[in-house]
């Protein structure tokens, strides 16, 4: 077991490697504690922490000794998270006791050959045929980030050091109006309010460089990016009209909470593009656990201290409209395009519950019209933005070239903010 302290491009930063050389990296109670030291220092010096896995698992030689060495290792990540980043690299198998020291952490990279596997030996052939395959059994629910080789894995797990450990300082005044590459940024929507649409290209245009995506094969109906904005490291969190139509399910819920509350718990700041139908509906839904997985998102950001800027691009309707960072739940600021609706339901969904005894009583040649009417007025009356404005539950309706510069004045007026809790692998 190896580890030192040293810088990654003028940021300081502690690393620590198993040796797979010696007993396949096996995890021994001296290796162990050479671990416990390296992140003990982190969080002395508050620096990040970064961890490189090929591990067997604990020595079979030394028995319970290896697993309380184990377990003192856990023991240290959980007291570490929250204070400082903490990044894993799994450069080979990572197993049994090896395979939950990444998965204490709060970015797990793994290149082509990694895996992760609570028990059983690891597979002997490639991860996948496709970079995004390293995983082992818990897919990419543990895994971030991947990559075809290991010398990318250690380039990305800079990367990560990098915008957690040197996160900037926001500045309003470099922000120019209109989107990175130029023009108005809702040109990337298409021309019907239910078109589907990558939400990625809108991402990459607000924030200052290309972001990083994490858990990118993990719930695509949301996407979860770490990038900079406005000069400083920020988490976006968005939904995707591409999948499932921008929905929230429970894996959705889930995905996006974890990383809210690793955002929270390491002072990066929140921006949220809301454009969502609502719940995935269904009882197959349900079963997954929709509610409790789905409470952990409302949990995550009615917690968090963080600024966080809501921004509705197209809709935001029931329960999602809540659950991504509206103003109950304390958003420093809402936002809104001008063609924005915010309601309780879609306006077609309200017009079948409000008036489904009209519509049962008219002639089935001229219903269809009828609904359109009625989902028309409806829209109007309750789906609009200027009530959201008028009650105060969003705070304007902007332009959208005006969109970079609004989101970055109001992150700047907040107050810094950190949350006082660890990160734990929701």
């Amino acid at each position: 077991m190896l580890y030192g302290r040293g810088q990654v491009d003028g940021t300081p930063a502690v690393a620590f490697a198993t040796d797979v050389t010696r007993m396949g990296g096996a995890l021994g109670l001296a290796g162990c504690r050479r671990i416990v030291t390296a992140i003990d220092t982190a969080v002395r010096d508050r620096v990040p922490v970064a961890g490189l896995w090929h591990s067997g698992g604990a020595r079979l030689a030394e028995g319970v000794v290896a697993l309380d060495g184990a377990g003192q290792v856990f023991a240290a990540m959980v007291r570490a998270s929250g204070r400082v980043p903490q990044i894993s690299a799994v450069l080979g198998p990572a197993l049994g006791s090896a395979a939950y020291g990444p998965a204490l952490t709060d970015i797990v990279i793994a290149s082509r050959a990694g895996r992760v596997l609570a028990t059983g030996d690891a597979p002997s052939g490639p991860a996948d045929d496709t970079p995004s395959g390293p995983a082992g059994a818990a897919g990419s629910e543990v895994v971030h980030l991947t990559a075809a080789t290991d010398a990318e894995a250690l380039a990305r797990t800079r990367e990560m050091v990098l915008l957690l450990g040197r996160q900037g300082r926001l500045s309003p005044d470099d922000v120019t109006l209109g989107s990175r590459g130029g023009g108005s940024p809702d040109a990337l929507l298409p021309s019907g309010p239910d078109l589907p649409y990558d939400v990625k290209p809108l991402i990459l245009a607000l924030l200052d460089a290309a972001g990083t995506e994490l858990h990118a094969d993990w719930a695509p109906n949301i996407v979860t990016v770490l990038g900079r904005f406005a000069g400083r490291t920020v988490g976006v969190v968005a939904n995707n009209p591409l999948v499932l139509d921008g929905s929230l399910d429970a894996g959705a819920a889930e995905k996006a909470a974890r990383f809210v509350r690793m955002c929270d718990a390491l002072a990066v700041p929140l921006i949220v593009l809301a454009d969502t139908p609502g719940y995935l509906p269904g009882p197959g839904h349900d079963g997954d656990g929709v509610v409790r997985r789905g409470a952990k998102l409302l949990h995550a950001f009615a917690d968090a201290v963080v600024p966080r800027v809501t921004l509705v691009t197209r809709r935001a309707y029931g329960g999602s409209y809540i659950a991504m960072n509206s103003r109950a739940l304390g958003a420093t600021a809402v936002f809104a395009w001008p063609t924005a609706e915010v309601a309780a339901l879609t306006p077609e969904a309200a017009v079948n519950v409000l008036h489904r005894k009209r519509l049962a009583a008219t002639p089935p040649a001229r219903r269809a019209h009828l609904r359109d009417q009625l989902a028309t007025h409806e829209s109007a009356q309750t789906g609009g933005i200027d009530r959201a404005v008028e009650i105060g539950v969003v705070d304007a309706v902007i332009p959208p070239t005006h969109t970079r510069r609004r989101i970055a004045l109001a992150l700047a007026a907040a107050p810094a903010g950190r949350g006082a809790h660890g990160s734990i692998p929701l």
